[in-house]
């Protein structure tokens, strides 16, 4: 295959899911990664797309796009696994929680597989398949049904209905992007509706969010700055949004990364 035909197989699974993986295109397309990584580094030097960590992504990013779960999970690695790790230490044995859909909450979710007697509530599919993949039999996990987006989350009517009955201790929420006049906010509106029957079923909001977040804005708000009990981001995160954070919201923990 040539170069120029690599390339726009390339582009193609870009646009198709938001984003890709090294790994995945030297496999496809039968080629080394050295190879994979010039083909990227073109696409991004013609604008085509964005090189991140391990991979690439879409360009563009406004209000109402939503990049896929692989395209979201090759940003800022190490960043949402500091947070993942912080906000898995706000969890305690024997409580409710329920964990919404996002590359973070996913990361936060693999560190919770050891915690004894959780009741899990999620309407995320990688999430509900961390559990998955290591069970026990003192933990309850609710997947709730519902329309599949694109970062893999359930909503609309029939996940709204299902959190509606519920009630949970905490709830950790990921988000699209954060802001002093916009709040909480996400690109999906169908996802931001059932993200706010979970902020309502929640007697404690956690959002995990690293700091490429602040000043992000989705079309649509989730909740408020000053309805999160906690915020957990990274040592990234500019002084604007630790000022602002820190007058809004209960608690702002800064999580470093001791990897």
């Amino acid at each position: 295959m040539l170069a120029q035909q690599r390339q726009q197989t390339i582009l193609e699974r870009v646009r198709a899911s938001g984003g890709v993986r090294v790994a995945d295109l030297v496999r496809e397309l039968g080629v080394s990664d050295m190879t994979v990584r010039r083909d990227l580094e073109s696409l991004a030097e013609r604008g085509l797309l964005e090189k991140v960590h391990g991979g690439a992504t879409a360009l563009g990013p406004g209000p109402t796009d939503e990049p896929g779960f692989t395209a979201k999970s090759g940003r800022e690695q190490p960043e949402k696994e500091a947070i993942a790790r912080r906000a898995a230490e706000l969890v305690r044995p024997g409580t409710a929680v329920a964990l919404s859909a996002g590359t973070t909450i996913w990361a936060m979710a693999h560190h919770l597989v050891a915690i004894p007697e959780l009741t899990v509530i999620t309407n995320s599919i990688p999430v509900a398949d961390v559990f998955h993949r290591h069970p026990r039999a003192d933990r309850t996990v609710v997947l709730t049904g519902g329309v599949r987006t694109p970062s893999d989350a359930l909503v609309g009517p029939v996940a709204v209905a299902a959190i509606r009955r519920l009630h949970v201790d905490t709830l950790f929420l990921g988000v699209h992007g954060m802001g002093v006049r916009a709040g909480f906010t996400t690109p999906n509106l169908l996802e931001s509706e059932t993200d706010r029957e979970l902020v309502n079923a929640a007697n404690r909001l956690v959002v995990p969010a690293d700091h490429t977040k602040w000043n992000t804005v989705g079309i649509s708000t989730i909740a408020e700055l000053d309805e999160a009990d906690v915020v957990v981001s990274d040592p990234g995160l500019p002084e604007e949004a630790r000022r602002e954070l820190g007058e809004r919201v209960g608690e702002l923990i800064i999580a470093e990364d001791t990897q």
